[in-house]
C-alpha cells in the first residue's frame, strides 16, 4: 500500500517523497526514502511534525500509507489549497481527515508546542489553525487496516 500511496504522491507533482518511520528495510525496498519518526509510538502528530522538520522549511503534503484509494487528482486539490492565509488544507469526507492533509511550515512552531506540552490530538491542532477545507469523495481516503479490508 505503501507504495501506491508514494506513486499517487509522485503522479501530483510531489517531490521529495518519504516515509516518516516504519520498517526502514521494506519501504526502501519499494524505493522509497525513510526519515526515522523523531516520536516513534507517540502517533500521528508526531508523524507530521518529522515530515515538516524533515521538510527544511518547505511545506509538505502528509498521507497515511494505507489508503490505497488515494489518487493524484486528490492530492493535488488538497495540495493547491494550502494557500498563503492557511497553516493546513485538509481533506474533509464527513469529517476531517488529517491524515491527508498539506501542511505549511508556519504551522510547525504551533504543532511542536503542543507536542512537547504533552498534546497529541491532531485534529485538536487543526481546529487551532488556519485551515482550507477540502471536500473530498469518502472512497478516496478509505482506510484498510489488514489485507482483508481491500476485498470489502
Amino acid at each position: 500500500m505503501a507504495a501506491r500511496v508514494a506513486a499517487a504522491l509522485r503522479a501530483a507533482g510531489c517531490s521529495p517523497v518519504f516515509a516518516v518511520g516504519g520498517d526502514a528495510t521494506r519501504l526502501a525496498a519499494l524505493g522509497l526514502e525513510v526519515v526515522a519518526d523523531g516520536f516513534p509510538g507517540e502517533g500521528p502528530l508526531g508523524g507530521v511534525i518529522t515530515a515538516l522538520e524533515a521538510a527544511g522549511g518547505r511545506s509538505v503534503m502528509v498521507v497515511a500509507c494505507d489508503l490505497p484509494q488515494l489518487s493524484s487528482p486528490t492530492v493535488v486539490a488538497v495540495a493547491a489549497s494550502l494557500r498563503s492565509d492557511v497553516d493546513v488544507a485538509v481533506a474533509v469526507t464527513p469529517r476531517w481527515e488529517p491524515l491527508c492533509a498539506a501542511w505549511s511550515f508556519r504551522a510547525l512552531a504551533v504543532l511542536r508546542a503542543a507536542f512537547d506540552a504533552g498534546d497529541r490530538d491532531l485534529r485538536g491542532r487543526i481546529a487551532t489553525l488556519r485551515r482550507s477545507e477540502v471536500a473530498i469523495p469518502e472512497q478516496d481516503l478509505r482506510n484498510v487496516n489488514a489485507p482483508s479490508d481491500l476485498d470489502q
